[in-house]
């Protein structure tokens, strides 16, 4: 969009790199304006074909990862967020880590809300795990 300067500091959009991050600490997420800042709507992302490694074993893990949230200010930018969850795929930590370490980043990132990220993990050893961190957490503002 003309005019739009938050949009002229992202840094993968428009642009034709495809070289993924060796990690999420080497990833940049980038974010813009939400231009509703004073309507409540919910934005999802879903990226089925996520992939990290078990941090004992070596091996993969995959799951389905579910990111819903109402923005604030921001946004997060949906290629940066692509480049970002790829970065995990040599990632060794546990399902329940690397579910919350995307939603630390994304708060981070954008101050929104009200986030869920959820994870449904590839069934290992005939138990299936899933794990779902939210902001603002529930059960801390319960306390």
């Amino acid at each position: 969009m003309p005019g739009r300067e938050d949009l002229q500091n992202l840094s993968l959009l428009g642009k034709s790199e495809n070289r993924l991050p060796n990690s999420p600490d080497e990833a940049t997420l980038d974010r813009f304006a939400n231009l509703r800042p004073g309507r409540r709507y919910w934005i999802t992302l879903t990226c089925p074909e996520f992939s990290s490694l078990c941090p004992v074993t070596g091996q993969p893990d995959t799951a389905n990862i579910v990111i819903r949230y109402i923005p604030g200010d921001h946004c997060v930018e949906t290629k940066s967020l692509k480049f970002y969850l790829a970065s995990f795929r040599n990632q060794a930590a546990f399902n329940e880590e690397v579910v919350n370490r995307i939603l630390d980043d994304l708060v981070a990132l954008m101050n929104p809300q009200q986030i869920s990220v959820r994870g449904d993990f590839g069934s290992r050893g005939g138990i299936q795990l899933t794990t779902e961190a939210t902001f603002p957490d529930s059960y801390a503002a319960e306390s």
